[in-house]
């Protein structure tokens, strides 16, 4: 993986834990798989997590352009997505007898890297494949020949 590029968006007003339901979802996967699937979820984190993801897309497109690099966009990968818990918004409720009770809204910061997915390596030439099954087969062979000796010796 040659680039990376970043997004992070912080103090979202969502518990981290319903914003990692939706982010382990696109965790390693491709970015415009990733960007579909969030586009049609029905949960409210989805949409911040889009925002962060085409934030991070644009940014890759950006860091190639400075570098005059050409980028497929296909190729990228959300290789780093991770959900942290951000500053809880502290607030009181009344409650009985003239008492407050406190409540904590909690906030997420969104952390999103992407890469280029890695060239697939080229297969191994069919000659040398052949070659090393071969090499294989006799050394088997020879193996069978010692323990043969070896048995017909100990009669």
């Amino acid at each position: 993986m040659t680039e990376r590029a970043r997004a992070i968006q912080r103090t979202t007003r969502q518990s981290p834990y319903k914003m990692r339901l939706v982010i382990d979802q696109i965790r390693g996967k491709n970015v415009s798989d990733a960007l579909a699937l969030l586009r049609f979820s029905k949960k409210h984190a989805a949409k911040q997590i889009e925002k962060t993801l085409s934030s991070a897309v644009a940014n890759a497109e950006y860091k190639a352009r400075l570098a005059n690099e050409a980028i497929d966009l296909d190729l990228l990968v959300v290789s780093h997505a991770v959900i942290n818990e951000g500053r809880p918004i502290k607030r009181f409720m009344p409650a009985a007898q003239g008492r407050a009770t406190p409540i904590r809204k909690r906030t997420s910061h969104v952390d999103i890297i992407v890469s280029e997915r890695a060239a697939k390596p080229k297969p191994v030439a069919k000659k040398a494949a052949a070659k090393k099954t071969a090499a294989r087969k006799t050394t088997a062979k020879t193996a069978a020949k010692k323990t043969a000796k070896k048995t017909e010796g100990e009669k």
